[in-house]
This record gives C-alpha cells, structure tokens and sequence, in this order.
C-alpha cells in the first residue's frame, strides 16, 4: 500500500523552452517507483579510478586536520581572550567533526585497503572525540545496508505511528525542538533510537554478531582510556579549562554531526519515501538520501555532503566522491536531486532543518512506501514559536 505522496509541483513555462510531453513526464516522475537502472549500471559509470583507496593520501588528511587541531589550541592559549574563545569554540568543533569523517572512512574500509590500519586510526580518531570506533562502526555499517528501510534502519530512523503516539506530548516537543535534537549523539550511543534496544558500548545488544563481541570490548576500553585522560585533565588543569578547551568544541561536533547526518535523510523540499517489506532494495532505499552543499565547510569536512553516492558505493575514498557523482549522474536522471548552492556557510540549511522537525515527526504503521506525517499539535508549537 502506498500513501499518498504531497509535494510541491513546480511550473513550468512553455516559453522558457520546456515542451508539453516534457512538463507531462515532470509531473508523472515519482520519486518512490522503482528506477529504470540498476546498482551495476550505477558503478559501471564511475571511473575505476575512483575505487582506488591510496592510504597515504587518507594519512595526509589526518595529518592536516591533526595539525589544525594542535594549531588552534595552541592559539587559544597564546591569546586566551573572551574575544577569541567563540571562534576558537567553533573552528575546534568543526575540527572534531572533520576528524570523525576520517574515522568514518576507517569504519568503511575506504580510507585504505589495510584492515589493520584503518582500525588503528579509526579507534585513535574516534576515541579521541569519544566515539566507541567498533560499536559505531557496526550500527553505521546496518544503517548503510538498510537505508530508507523503516523497519531496520539504524540512523535518524522514522518513529512508527504506534511508537510515536505512545510518547507523551512534552516528550514529543523536546524531541522536535531545535536545537535540543543536535544533541542526540551521546544518548544514541548510549541507548540507541525509541523502539529498539541495545547501546553501542553493550557487546551483547542485538546490532552486534557474537564474533563482533570482543572488538566492541577494544573500543570500549580505548574510550575509556581517553575518558580517563579528560578526568586527569580535570585535576592537573582544572574542569574549567577543560571545557574550554575540549569540553564546548565536543558539543560543537555534536551539533554538526547530528545536523549533517539528519540532512542527509531529511528536509528536502520534495517528501522522500520510506519502505517496507518487499518495495524496499538497496537500491531505492540509497536513492532516497539527499546531497548538501556545505559552502567552504565542503572541504573541511572531506565532501560528506556529497552522499547519495557515498549511501550507495561507501567503499569508495572521500577525495574522489564528487568526480564519482557526477559521472553518475547521466544514470541517475531524475533520480539525483541537484543540492542548493550554498554560500560561504550553509545557513539556508537551517530553514530545511526548523521545517522538517516542525513536520517530519511520524510514519504510518501500513502500508510498505510511506512519507512523514504531521503531528498538528507539535506544528503549531513550532509555528507559535516562529511567529
């Protein structure tokens, strides 16, 4: 069963050149039918190139965002001005956040065909911003096979009609009120979505194979390691430089990590489908993730926004996502939502991200294609809020 899909249908003007049979089959495009290629034309198209996963490259970028991140501690303590601790605030938490994108790689095997290597900086990265590497890696690795999958997705997941309405209505508000949900990492972490259980230090929750077990119990004593470090630092140089220094920018990686991954899967302007049952496929389920363009932050960050092909193809190294993109492209067709262009930074996100928490808050327990629903009662929390 299939709801009923809304979104808003541009016009188009003949006079601009656009033909009758064109604007018919505009609006005849459903995003949510199966598309008329499959994975294997998809990968055909990229260039072999983009496949190859050179580690020293992959180390250059951890050296250079390594080095910033020594550089701008070492200036906040040279100027250690109220002035100058703000940018330092958001510039160190951008940092952590470009960090945990090189540690993502290492969970995806793209940041080198070394095993070895990519778990001895995934677990020095991700330890080092507190992300247990193993457990993270893992529930990533179910996200990533079950994209768009209502039933088994791991990140950012839809909250079934059943779910939903069994929250009360303050939690429902404080769950949908920007900024509080771009704090959700360490709770995900910890207890994972509503209706599913575990958490990501548990060796025994359910995401995890027996023989996954032991890696789990690694992560787990490297972030505590570094838990300990921050608590040794607490005493030698006192709590309040090490919130300082440490402390706000985590929560700025927080923010950012939460923000990119959220966009990622939601506030398009066009409603994108979700499935179920036997309508789900990797494929479909790929499709309905969404590129973002991040201004300058594109660079820092290594090109994540650049993510349908990264959902379909994770394998394939950060440096060549885009040139990989765009030789897709001509397959993809109508299937690839062009991102907006952003400026120097993505503020424009930001009215995606109020709009889709203000209305993207449930899906129906029927039906195997469906499409976010509206609670009124958080809309008009939210408009109230706005006007």
């Amino acid at each position: 069963m299939k709801q009923q899909q809304y979104k808003d249908t541009p016009i188009l003007n003949g006079v601009n050149g656009f033909h009758a049979k064109e604007e018919e089959e505009e609006e005849d495009f459903d995003l949510s039918n199966p598309p008329p290629f499959n994975i294997g034309q998809i990968r055909a198209a990229i260039p072999k190139h983009c496949w190859v996963k050179n580690p020293w490259r992959s180390l250059t970028y951890v050296f250079r965002d390594v080095v910033v991140v020594f550089a701008l501690a070492a200036a906040a303590f040279y100027f250690n001005s109220w002035l100058f601790w703000p940018l330092y605030w958001f510039a160190q938490g951008t940092m952590f956040w470009a960090i945990f994108v090189l540690g993502h790689d290492c969970g995806h095997g793209s940041f080198s065909n070394n095993s070895s290597l990519n778990n001895v900086v995934g677990h020095l990265l991700h330890s080092s911003i507190l992300v247990p590497y193993h457990g993270w890696r893992i529930s990533h690795r179910t996200h990533h096979q079950n994209h768009g999958n209502v039933e088994k997705d791991e990140s950012w997941v839809p909250l079934p009609e059943k779910i939903y309405k069994e929250m009360d209505l303050s939690t429902r508000i404080l769950r949908y009120s920007v900024p509080l949900p771009m704090f959700a990492l360490p709770f995900y972490l910890w207890w994972r979505s509503p209706g599913k259980e575990g958490s990501h230090f548990n060796p025994n929750s359910d995401f995890f194979a027996p023989h996954e077990r032991k890696a789990v119990l690694t992560s787990n004593f490297c972030f505590s390691i570094m838990a300990l470090l921050l608590l040794y630092s607490c005493f030698v140089f006192g709590p309040v430089q090490v919130l300082k220094f440490y402390g706000i920018p985590y929560l700025v990686f927080v923010m950012w990590l939460d923000f990119v991954t959220y966009m990622h899967h939601h506030g398009h302007e066009e409603k994108l489908p979700w499935y179920r049952g036997k309508e789900w496929s990797y494929l479909r389920g790929g499709l309905q993730t969404v590129d973002r363009d991040y201004g300058w932050i594109n660079n820092i960050h290594h090109d994540i926004g650049t993510h349908v092909i990264h959902h379909l193809f994770p394998q394939i190294p950060h440096y060549h996502l885009i040139e990989a993109t765009k030789a897709a492209k001509p397959v993809l067709g109508k299937y690839y939502r062009e991102p907006k262009k952003s400026g120097p930074f993505p503020f424009h996100l930001f009215s995606n991200l109020v709009r889709s928490m203000s209305e993207d808050h449930y899906v129906s327990d029927i039906g195997d294609i469906v499409f976010y629903q509206t609670d009124p009662d958080i809309y008009k929390v939210d408009k109230s809020k706005l006007n």
